[in-house]
C-alpha cells in the first residue's frame, strides 16, 4: 500500500467481508451481496451522498469479478471513452468472456447522447453498468438505462459505522499503524457523529490531525477534542443546495409548518442556511405556505410572509436570518385553513373539463349605449344600494347554480 495516498483511499475495502455498513444491501441473506459474491452481477445503479461507500463497494466488485474491469468518470469522460472500452470488451484476444463491467463515476454528469450510446451494450450484455450517482436517478439518468439496471440506495453511514472505521485505520498497516497515536474513544466518537454519514470526512479529519500534530517526549500523537475539531472545522453541510436533498430539506420545512411545528420549521430552515440555501428562495416558500396553508384562518400571515421577504431582499445574510425565523414561526403557529387553496383548485378543474354555461346578462359589463340595449347589464343591483351592502341576486351561470367552491372550516371566524 502506498501511503503517500489518502488515508481514506488506504481504508477503502477490498472484500465485501471488508465492507462496513449498508446492511439493508449488503446483508448476507441480500441479493446484491449474493449476486457480488457468485460473479452475477447484473447491471446496477449505486445511489447515495459522498462518503456512503459507493466507489468503495465498485472497488470490492472490481477485486472480486472474473470479468474485465474499466472504471471511468463522467466528468472528464465522453461517447470515445464509451466506445474504447466497448472496444477492449469485445476483443477476444485480451478478453476471452467478450464482457467487461464498466463503473461510471458522477453518472448523473452524463447528457442524453452519452448515455443513449450506453444503451445497446448494456441491451446486449457487453457491458455490466455500475453507475455511482449522488443525485436522484430517476430524475437524472436515462429512464431506458434504469428500466435495464437494478437501483440502490446507500444510506449515510451511521455513527457507529463510522467510528468502527476509525478504530480499525489507528491499527491497520494500510492506515496510520506506523504511529502511536493516544486517544479516547470519546473523541473518535465525536468526530464520527461530526462527518454526518461521510466517513471519507471523517477519516480526512483524522488524517489531518495526526500529520499536523507533534508528538510529545514520549514520541506519541495525543489527539484531543479541540485537536479534532479544529481538523474537521464545522460540522459538514448534510446537503448540496442543488441536489436532490435539497428538494427533502424544502419539502420538511414546508410541511413542519404546515403541521404547525415551528421547531421543525427552524431547524429546516437552518439547514437550508447552513449549505447556503438563497434566503430569498426561503422567503418565498414562506409566503406560498401563508397564503395555501394559512388562508383565511389568519389573514394576516401572509402580510407577514410578504413583508419578509421584502425585508429579506434588502437586509441579506447574515441578519435575514431573524427575518425568515420570525416568518416561519408566524406561519408555523397561525391556525389553518386551506378553504381557499381547495376552492381554486375545484374552480380551475371545471373551467378546465366541464361546459360550465355562459355569463349572466346581468353582470355582464356595459361599457357602450348599444350593448345595454342588447340586456347587457340590464337588472344589476347594486349591493351597496340595499341594507348591510347585500342583496340576493345570480352570479354563477345558470349551469352552474349551486356550486360550492370555497367552503371555510372551523378555524375561520367572522365578526
Amino acid at each position: 500500500m502506498d501511503l503517500s495516498k489518502p488515508l481514506a483511499y488506504r481504508m477503502s475495502p477490498k472484500t465485501l467481508d471488508d465492507y462496513v455498513g449498508q446492511e439493508h444491501i449488503l446483508g448476507k441473506d441480500k441479493i446484491l451481496y449474493r449476486t457480488i459474491k457468485a460473479d452475477r452481477l447484473s447491471s446496477i445503479i449505486l445511489w447515495g451522498p459522498p462518503g456512503c461507500g459507493k466507489t468503495s463497494l465498485a472497488r470490492v466488485i472490481s477485486n472480486t469479478t472474473k470479468y474485465k474491469f474499466i472504471k471511468i468518470n463522467a466528468v472528464t469522460s465522453g461517447v470515445a471513452d464509451i466506445k474504447n472500452a466497448v472496444e477492449t470488451a469485445q476483443n477476444v484476444l485480451l478478453n476471452p468472456s467478450g464482457k467487461c463491467i464498466l463503473f461510471i463515476d458522477e453518472i448523473h454528469r452524463f447528457n442524453k447522447l452519452q448515455q443513449d450510446a450506453l444503451l445497446p451494450f448494456v441491451e446486449n450484455g457487453t457491458v455490466i453498468l455500475i453507475g455511482a450517482t449522488t443525485e436522484n436517478p430517476y430524475f437524472e439518468v436515462n429512464k431506458a438505462l434504469i428500466s435495464r439496471s437494478m437501483v440502490f440506495h446507500l444510506q449515510p453511514l451511521t455513527d457507529e459505522d463510522i467510528f468502527h472505521v476509525l478504530k480499525k485505520s489507528l491499527t491497520s498497516p494500510e492506515g496510520l499503524a506506523s504511529y502511536t497515536i493516544e486517544v479516547e474513544d470519546s473523541t473518535l466518537q465525536k468526530l464520527a457523529q461530526t462527518s454526518n454519514g461521510d466517513v471519507r470526512t471523517a477519516l480526512n479529519g483524522l488524517e489531518v490531525a495526526v500529520l499536523t500534530t507533534q508528538m510529545n517526549e514520549k514520541g506519541n500523537i495525543v489527539l484531543t477534542d479541540e485537536i479534532v475539531k479544529e481538523c474537521v472545522q464545522t460540522r459538514k453541510a448534510v446537503f448540496d443546495k442543488s441536489g436532490d436533498s435539497h428538494y427533502d430539506n424544502i419539502s420538511a420545512f414546508i410541511k413542519s409548518m404546515r403541521g404547525t411545528d415551528p421547531d421543525a420549521a427552524l431547524f429546516y430552515l437552518a439547514r437550508a442556511l447552513n449549505a447556503g440555501e438563497d434566503p430569498v428562495f426561503m422567503a418565498r416558500r414562506i409566503v406560498i405556505a401563508a397564503a395555501e396553508d394559512v388562508g383565511m384562518a389568519n389573514p394576516n400571515a401572509l402580510v407577514v410572509a410578504t413583508s419578509a421577504m421584502q425585508a429579506v431582499t434588502m437586509v441579506g445574510m447574515p441578519e435575514a436570518r431573524i427575518i425568515l425565523a420570525e416568518a416561519a414561526v408566524y406561519v408555523a403557529t397561525s391556525k389553518k385553513s386551506n378553504a381557499s387553496y381547495l376552492g381554486i383548485n375545484k374552480a380551475l378543474e371545471d373551467v378546465a373539463n366541464k361546459d360550465t354555461g355562459t355569463i349572466p346578462m346581468h353582470i355582464r359589463n356595459a361599457p357602450a349605449e348599444g350593448m345595454k340595449k342588447e340586456g347587457y347589464g340590464a337588472g344589476y343591483k347594486y349591493p351597496h344600494d340595499y341594507p348591510m351592502h347585500w342583496v340576493e341576486q345570480q352570479y354563477l351561470p345558470d349551469k352552474m347554480i349551486g356550486t360550492k367552491y370555497y367552503i371555510p372550516d372551523d378555524t375561520i371566524e367572522y365578526k
